[in-house]
This record gives structure tokens, C-alpha cells and sequence, in this order.
């Protein structure tokens, strides 16, 4: 009885050392102003990014503050199966596609009106400090852009 104890027990640290590893992404995220580039700019003023574990996949919520001074606020929930997922508030995107390349890094696409508007791929540190957020696509004008926003955990 106390062997089979013990085997749960070191089962269930496995398994959840194993799901935390591959959610490098949750927690809150602070926007690194200095360390961000956008093309076409300007970048956000401000931004901050919630992510928790939510099934099989996570849940985020976006608050933050555009480069022309404009509020924003999204959110939506996506597992790492490559399908698409509804994505509220966003006026770029009407859903997102999560795929998992490894613990620190996902590929990511959103679509709005069914067309591709965005190819991401974030990247969380090593040290699990930072998250570099890369995204190429086009804007609600048609532009092209390729921003690179970099967040610090909080």
C-alpha cells in the first residue's frame, strides 16, 4: 500500500513537472518598450499579457496602450492542435492557430475574414525571463509589417 503510494505520488510530480514545462508561457508578461522594434512603427506604449493554462492549451488576455495613444484589449483560448480558435476584440484578427515547436517555442497564425493576416512565432528565454514575440503579416490598411515585441515576466 505505501509502495503504491509512493508510485503515485512520484507519477503525478512527473506529469506535473512535465505540463509545466510545456506551458513556458504562463504567467503575466510586461511589454519592454526599449527592447521592441516595429516596421512600420510605432510599437505599443504599453502592454501587459496574462497566460494561463486552460486544458490542453492556454487562455490570453491582452490589455495595453497602441503607438497612437488608442486602448486595446483582447483575448481567446487555444490548445497547440493547429486549429483555428475564436479570438474576441482584436480588430486584426478574428481567430488564432497555436502549434507547439518545443517547451519554448510556438508557432502561431491569425486570420481575419478567413484570410492570413498574421504568421507569429513566440519564443520564451531559457531562464524563462523574457518572451519575444515576433509577428509578419499585414495590418487592417494592407501593410506589410514585421514587429518584434519582447515582454518581461512579471
Amino acid at each position: 500500500m505505501r509502495r503504491h503510494l509512493v508510485i503515485l505520488v512520484l507519477a503525478a510530480l512527473v506529469i506535473s513537472t512535465t505540463l509545466l514545462a510545456a506551458n513556458t508561457s504562463v504567467g503575466t508578461w510586461k511589454y519592454n518598450v526599449a527592447k521592441s522594434k516595429f516596421n512600420p512603427g510605432p510599437g505599443y506604449k504599453s502592454r501587459m499579457v496574462k497566460v494561463e493554462a486552460q486544458g490542453e492549451g492556454i487562455k490570453v488576455a491582452v490589455d495595453g496602450v497602441s503607438g497612437d495613444g488608442t486602448k486595446h484589449s483582447y483575448s481567446y483560448t487555444a490548445n497547440y492542435d493547429g486549429k483555428d480558435n475564436p479570438v474576441a476584440g482584436n480588430p486584426g484578427a478574428d481567430t488564432i492557430a497555436y502549434k507547439r515547436i518545443d517547451d519554448n517555442t510556438v508557432e502561431a497564425t491569425t486570420k481575419k475574414g478567413g484570410e492570413v493576416s498574421a504568421s507569429i512565432k513566440i519564443v520564451v528565454a531559457k531562464d524563462g525571463k523574457s518572451m519575444t514575440v515576433t509577428s509578419k503579416g499585414k495590418n487592417e490598411k494592407g501593410e506589410a509589417f514585421t514587429n518584434v515585441a519582447v515582454y518581461d515576466r512579471q
